[in-house]
């Protein structure tokens, strides 16, 4: 995750590592609570939501300043062909941002712009990705039957000895459907991000003036029976066409959706298959009888599973 994004790796016990992620989970929590200033500005001069404000924004530019760090690092080494790297998204934004600066067509490739997508991309694979594989870790629990049948497609499809590789997800359907389906269960963001209207506009027979605040209510269209049959069950088969392929309906939103859909739905994608098949693939997850389930979850900006302890038992 880190090498992609960052175009470095970190230890378990790196200190900027986990500054790094303690300024993510907390900064998750305080967005969560501040949510009412959406709605009600005039909050922000209180005590309490003063103070939450603050530490956000120098949560913000405390990683601002260290994600400037890594940039100026990438700078030194594109002139050092032993140690340049170019696959990872700093490498990415950053030479594209000069391409497009020296044809005088800047566009969104800012500095601003390059900052706020490293934290997207970096929130993408440490808050809500890891919720999304705690949801479907607990689901699967809980459905031993979809368990299995996962396990064995994964067994038909490959090779006992074979390496996982993100091109085997075209073949892993079931299992693409089951990640799927935690997705819509359990929505990471189930109110989803505010957006702003930029123009005046119409959505359905209400009239939306521009400027207005709009925020779209992922759990509603998720767990909405017109579009989801039983839409409380865990029903990956659902995603599945006739013919056996993956089918993502409409009123599949885990990611919003859009021009303004979060800029890291495929790396989310792609981490979630990974882990959760090498996990699958590896152990058979179950929970202790005397556990009891919970699958409300807490809900702050996002929705996280409450703790459960798992068994996993080594399949080979």
């Amino acid at each position: 995750m880190n090498n992609l994004v960052f175009g470095t790796a970190y230890n378990e016990d790196d200190e900027i590592w986990k500054w790094l992620r303690d300024l993510q989970e907390e900064g998750v929590k305080h967005i969560g609570v501040a949510g009412p200033l959406n709605f009600l500005p005039f909050l922000r001069y209180l005590p309490h939501y003063k103070q939450i404000m603050k530490s956000l924004v120098d949560g913000k530019l405390e990683t601002h300043k260290y994600y400037q760090k890594l940039i100026d690092q990438y700078k030194i080494k594109i002139f050092n062909t032993e140690d340049y790297n170019s696959d990872n998204f700093i490498a990415a934004f950053y030479d594209e941002m000069t391409r497009r600066q020296n044809n005088n067509s800047v566009g969104s490739f800012t500095e601003q712009q390059y900052y706020h997508l490293l934290a997207d991309l970096f929130g993408a694979g440490t808050d809500t990705t890891l919720t999304t594989i705690r949801w479907f870790l607990l689901y699967i629990a809980i459905s031993p039957e979809k368990q299995e049948k996962i396990y064995e497609e994964m067994k038909t499809v490959l090779d006992d000895k074979e390496e996982i590789f993100l091109e085997n997800s075209n073949s892993l359907i079931f299992l693409q459907a089951a990640i799927c389906e935690a997705q819509r269960l359990r929505s990471v963001v189930p109110v989803g991000i505010p957006h702003g209207a930029i123009k005046d506009t119409k959505i359905g027979n209400y009239d939306i003036p521009q400027g207005a605040m709009i925020v779209p209510l992922q759990w509603a269209v998720h767990m909405n029976p017109i579009y989801w049959e039983n839409p409380e069950e865990f029903i990956p088969e659902r995603f599945i066409l006739p013919d056996g392929s993956l089918t993502k309906p409409s009123a599949f939103i885990p990611f919003q959706t859009g021009k303004r859909m979060c800029v890291g739905d495929e790396l989310a994608r792609m981490i979630m298959f990974i882990f959760i098949s090498k996990i699958v693939r590896e152990f058979k997850i179950s929970i202790s009888n005397n556990e009891p389930i919970d699958l409300n979850g807490h809900c702050g900006i996002t929705l996280v599973p409450k703790d459960h302890k798992f068994i996993f038992t080594p399949r080979r």
